[in-house]
């Protein structure tokens, strides 16, 4: 690798950095590479990222970032998880490393906040942005529905009472 591919690929893990609403660091020391298709595949169905950098150029992005901390976590071989949602990378090395000893959590970063291990498996367990949205529209609708109800309740018992007295009269 020349210089100029380094300098992009600490520009890419730059951005990452910047722009990831968490960053989990894992070992993979072991792992097959079906395993890290596995791993990848999982991930990107949960809309974040996997992936895996010379530690050195890592550390040389981390500079000046507000996730800057995780730098000891970089030795030996580390794997980078990564989503915007501050939930989504988390949860998916949680539970990939619940299947598979070989992966192993060092810890993260959820913006300027470190994170080790039992930090990330408390950011797994938090709903994801998605359920967050959709118990928020669950909270608003509901009152709505229950006006609803009650404002259509009263015409239908009166219709109910119409055609009461209309069989009635018949």
């Amino acid at each position: 690798m020349d210089r100029a591919q380094k300098e992009k690929v600490v520009e890419e893990l730059g951005q990452i950095f910047e722009s990831s609403g968490v960053v989990v660091v894992a070992h993979y020391e072991g792992l097959t590479v079906a395993e890290m298709q596995t791993l990848r595949a999982q991930m990107r169905e949960a809309g974040g990222s996997v992936r895996v950098a010379k530690n050195k150029l890592a550390k040389i992005a981390l500079e000046g970032k507000p996730c800057e901390s995780i730098a000891t976590y970089l030795t030996g071989m580390t794997v980078l998880s990564y989503s915007e949602d501050p939930v989504a990378a988390a949860k998916v090395v949680v539970n990939f490393a619940k299947g598979n000893d070989k992966l192993q959590i060092l810890g993260g970063a959820m913006g300027d906040t470190a994170l080790d291990t039992a930090g990330v498996k408390a950011v797994s367990e938090m709903p994801s942005r998605e359920e967050l949205i959709a118990s928020i529209v669950g909270c608003i609708g509901a009152p709505a529905s229950n006006i609803a109800g009650a404002i259509g309740a009263p015409a239908s018992n009166i219709a109910s009472i119409l055609s009461t007295i209309e069989e009635k009269a018949a």
